[in-house]
Order: C-alpha cells, then sequence, then structure tokens
C-alpha cells in the first residue's frame, strides 16, 4: 500500500450487529485490524467502545487509520474539531455497512486512496475517490511509495496545482510507480519530477523525492555528527534509510535519540575491523564515502532496512488489569500491537488477544516464571520484540520481579542490553476498590496469603503488624484447595484487632464476565465466601458503608484520621 505506515493496523469500527459480517470481511485485508462494536448493540467485536465520538476522536489523535462503517456524515461530525494542517491526517474511511460505497475521507497524503481501493477490490465495488490529481493522473504525486520521501509538501502542492492547470512534465532519475501515470510528459516541459538522493535547493519548477537509499554507518555518536556528516557529503537528510551503529553502542542513549530525531530506525552490526568494513558488509551494493568516523553508504536503489544489521531487542512486561479490554491502558494495548513473541501463563495471553497469525504465543503453566523470563531474554537478545503478559499489574506479585531477577542474576552482555520496560496496569486491589467506591482511600497494604515463596509465619507475622497499624488489608491469593485452612488464620489474626462490624468487600472476577461484588461484615466472613479468584478488601477502623440506590453499599475509607478536620 503505497504511502501507508503499515506498522498502524487500522481499527474497523461498527455501531450496529449488520455491519459485523462486512468488518470481518475487511478483517481479511488487514489482519492486524481491531473490530470495535458499540456496547450494547454489536456481540462479538474485538473490542466495545461506548461513544462514537469519543472512540473516533481517541483513534484520530493516535494517528490510527480509520475504517468507520457507517455514513459519511457521521465520521466528519465527529472529526471536525480536530481537523487540521493536511498531510498529518491518518486515512480515515467511511463505508457502507453491507460494504455496497467505499468512501475516503481524510488522509491523501498518508494513503487512503489506496486503502480505499483494496476495500473496494475485496467488496467488488467502486471506490469513491474524488481527489484531483489522482483522477487526472492515475496516482497521488504527494504520496510516493514506501521507500521514497517527498522533499516539500508545500512547494509539491503548488507543482500538482501547476500540472492540473495544463503544465508538461518531465522525469528524471528513477520513479518506477509512475511508468504507468497518464502524466502530461514532454521531453521539453519546464516541470521536473527530480528523483535522487543529493540535496537540490528548492524550486517551483521541480517536485522533489528522496529514495530512501542512504546508509549511515558509525561506531558511536550523536545526531550532531550525523547531520554534519551528510551535509558536508551533500546528501539530502529525507535519503536516509537507516543509521547502523557498532552493536557495542546498543544502549548507547544519544545513537537511539539521534535516530528518534531523524525519524529512522536505528540498526547494530558487529564491527570486526572498522565502521567500513561493517558498512561494506552489510551493504555490498553500495557507494561507500567517509565523512571524518563516519560512513556514508548510498545504494543503487532505496534500502530494505529490516535486512541492514539487527534491531536493539526489546522486552516489555505489561499488565492486562483485571480482564476488561476497556481497563487495559492504551501503552499496553500498542505494545501487544507490535510484539513478535508473547509469553505467559497462558489463561493471561489468550485473554491479551486476538493475535495476528505472524505473532508467537509461548504459553507455559503458572508456575514457570523463572523459565519464562530468561526465555523472554533469550528472544529478546535476538534482536525481536517481545511481551511478558501478567494480569493485573506486572509489579504486584507478577512477572516483573521475576523479570528483573533473571536479568539481575544473568552476566550476559546480550541480556542486559534489551531495552526492558516495564509497562502498569490496573492491578486487582484497585479494580475492587474501584467497584465499591474507596475502601483504599486512606493508608492500606497489599498481602498475599499464598506460602509458596515465603512461609506461612512470615506472613501470619505481617499481618499481625497490619492489622495493629490499623492499615485497610488487600489479600491476593487467599484461598486455594492446596491451603484451605490459612484464610480462616488469617481471619482470626484480623480479629484481634478490627471490630466484629469492619467492612469486607469481595470482589470475584472484577473486569471479567460474571463479576461479582459483595459487602459483608468482619464477623459474617467465613473462607466458605472466597476462592483464589476472590480479591478480599479489609477495612479499617475508619472504614464507612452506606446504601446505594440499587441497593448495594457504597464503601470508603475517609482521607482524615481520628477526628475529622
Amino acid at each position: 500500500m503505497a504511502g501507508l505506515n503499515t506498522q498502524v493496523a487500522p481499527a474497523i469500527v461498527i455501531l450496529g450487529q449488520g455491519s459485523l459480517t462486512t468488518a470481518r470481511c475487511l478483517q481479511q485485508i488487514y489482519a492486524q485490524a481491531t473490530i470495535y462494536g458499540l456496547q450494547g448493540r454489536v456481540q462479538g467485536a474485538d473490542q466495545d467502545y461506548s461513544t462514537f465520538g469519543d472512540l473516533l476522536r481517541s483513534l484520530y489523535q493516535r494517528g490510527t487509520p480509520i475504517i468507520a462503517l457507517c455514513a459519511a456524515g457521521i465520521v466528519i461530525r465527529s472529526l471536525a474539531s480536530l481537523l487540521g494542517e493536511k498531510g498529518s491526517e491518518p486515512p480515515v474511511l467511511a463505508v457502507a455497512e453491507d460494504g455496497s460505497a467505499v468512501v475516503p475521507l481524510l488522509g491523501g497524503l498518508s494513503g487512503v486512496n489506496q486503502m480505499a481501493r483494496d476495500i473496494a477490490a475485496a467488496l467488488g465495488v467502486a471506490a469513491a475517490i474524488t481527489t484531483s490529481g489522482e483522477l487526472r493522473f492515475g496516482t497521488c504525486l504527494l504520496n510516493p511509495p514506501q521507500g521514497y520521501a517527498l522533499a516539500d509538501l508545500e512547494q509539491g502542492k503548488r507543482f500538482v496545482s501547476d500540472l492540473l492547470a495544463g503544465e508538461p512534465v518531465r522525469i528524471e532519475g528513477q520513479a518506477p510507480w509512475l511508468a504507468q501515470a497518464q502524466l502530461p510528459a514532454s521531453d521539453a516541459a519546464q516541470r521536473t519530477i527530480h528523483v535522487g538522493h543529493l540535496a537540490r535547493p528548492a524550486s517551483r519548477d521541480e517536485l522533489l523525492i528522496h529514495p530512501r537509499s542512504v546508509v549511515v554507518g558509525l561506531a558511536s555518536g550523536d545526531l550532531q555528527t550525523i547531520r554534519d556528516a551528510l551535509q558536508q557529503a551533500g546528501i539530502a537528510q529525507a535519503s536516509l534509510a537507516c543509521v547502523l551503529a557498532d552493536e557495542r553502542a546498543m544502549t548507547d542513549t544519544r545513537l537511539h535519540a539521534a535516530a528518534q530525531a531523524l525519524g529512522v530506525e536505528l540498526r547494530f552490526a558487529a564491527r570486526p575491523d572498522d565502521v567500513a568494513g561493517m558498512v561494506g558488509a552489510a551493504l555490498p551494493e553500495a557507494r561507500l564515502q567517509c565523512q571524518g568516523e563516519v560512513v556514508i553508504a548510498v545504494a543503487p536503489a532505496p534500502v530494505e532496512v529490516t535486512q541492514i544489521g539487527r534491531r536493539r531487542g526489546r522486552l516489555a512486561v505489561i499488565g492486562l488489569g483485571p480482564g476488561a479490554a476497556e481497563l487495559m491502558v492504551p501503552a499496553v494495548k500498542a505494545e501487544l500491537a507490535r510484539a513478535e513473541d508473547v509469553l505467559g501463563y497462558e489463561t493471561y495471553v489468550r485473554m491479551a488477544g486476538p493475535f495476528r497469525d505472524d505473532q508467537v504465543l509461548h504459553c507455559t503453566d503458572n508456575r514457570e516464571e523463572m523459565q519464562r523470563a530468561r526465555h523472554a531474554f533469550e528472544l529478546a537478545a535476538r534482536g525481536r520484540s517481545v511481551v511478558v503478559v501478567s494480569s493485573g499489574d506486572p509489579g504486584v506479585f507478577a512477572m516483573a520481579a521475576a523479570v528483573l531477577e533473571a536479568l539481575h542474576e544473568s552476566t550476559n552482555p546480550d541480556w542486559h542490553a534489551v531495552d526492558l520496560e516495564i509497562l502498569p496496569g490496573v492491578s486487582a486491589s484497585l479494580a475492587t476498590a474501584a467497584q465499591a467506591g474507596a475502601p483504599l482511600g486512606h493508608d492500606f497494604c497489599v498481602m498475599s496469603l499464598s506460602d509458596n515463596l515465603k512461609p506461612w509465619s512470615i506472613i501470619e507475622k505481617r499481618l499481625d503488624l497490619a492489622a495493629q497499624a490499623d492499615l485497610v488489608l488487600a489479600f491476593y491469593n487467599p484461598i486455594s484447595k492446596a491451603r484451605p485452612h490459612q484464610l480462616g488464620t488469617a481471619l482470626d489474626v484480623v480479629r484481634r484487632h478490627r471490630g466484629a462490624d469492619t467492612p469486607v468487600v469481595l470482589g470475584r472476577d472484577i473486569g471479567r464476565p460474571g463479576q461479582t461484588l459483595r459487602v459483608v461484615s468482619l464477623a459474617q466472613l467465613v473462607p466458605e465466601m472466597v476462592d483464589m479468584r476472590t480479591m478480599v478488601l479489609v477495612g479499617s477502623s475508619t472504614t464507612c458503608t452506606f446504601e446505594r440506590p440499587d441497593g448495594g453499599q457504597w464503601v470508603y475509607t475517609p482521607r482524615w484520621y481520628g477526628a475529622k478536620p
């Protein structure tokens, strides 16, 4: 798809059940696409949403291509307040619910018309393309294909306007995608489409397109080093395809900042002798030139960046939240979307889906945490993008500690060079507390009652001290078949320091289908009310309850302690 950022999967947004069949058809074209269905009206969508306009504006602001199965007017009104400079917008299309019409609305410079053609071809209809340049010439001159970059959008608009007014044009350089275009060609034309890697002064008569055929190689350095080398060589920055660095500099923050500022990928390779040898081995057909300690390689065609060296591997430890898709933080969703490998306890991995066919799932038993962490580093050290999945928050009785422990114990430099990030999630205690009101509104203590990794004597001692301190208590792993008596013992400890009327919140499967929430007193609470999937929140001496309109109870712990201020 020319011009479309294929790294960003489209969002298919539907309003009614009748659109789901068409949406699934579109998902065959875009395997990574997520289908969003309106809550209460659509069953079987990948994710639910509650407000159409809010969803569209959020997707648009994140740069996500949007395919809305509804009237074009609804989409336009929803996004009207966000429309700004042309060129910075993602593709936005309206498709009839039955697939009978495809209308590209926004994103002419980011591939929307090509998307419209692809969708229309799959649905067996014609795309309603209205862009003047594309209708006249059969291509969007301002949206060159992947591997090429337009030098100046504003100048390009003036250039295309001249062609639409009747000016002829000639092509300098290799532009194979224009071979079938219906351009007003003439060898004597004053207007020129120039394709090349060298920097050239701007001209009203020239549409300048740069092939991304240049690779900068260096042992280490910063943004200014790279820019100076390109300038001295007379090479346009837009021709830069990637930066290739010595793999020993994989954690050099200056290099990563430079690549980010340049908008290119940073790749790494071994440097057995010198930088020129490193670059030459990666690009044997390229012409090399040295600018101080920087080696510039100019290839005869756009460079396939994934074939140059390797990228720095990434390992993200994520928290899914309690289970509901809407309670998963956006950063976690984005990480899952770009992951190549997903590791975790099978139940949690399945919760994290749906997945693309090219994503590899590594499901293991819930007790194999250290093995899973080491496997994740092995994959990431090979340059892959890896996600380790936890429910709730990964740092609360979950995989983040295991991953860091595996790294701490390792002397493998490749593991320590991995880009490691811990992404938070909504922990079960927080999700349960939010359902109940605000029982964690003051100081609280989070404890696991499992003695798999610590002795029961330690649990009992900590529990006694926390209860003495009058902290609200949140119990993870409260009971199981292997330890059915420990919750009763724990409650006996708490009752030494809490009144019989202390509120207790029992949240089972909060954020998942069939969730239940119950408020009882400490005197009423018996272990039979609880299982392994229940979060237990025991209030402090100040925790209060009052009636809700639905017959339930609000529970909260005031922020003041003792006498009310």
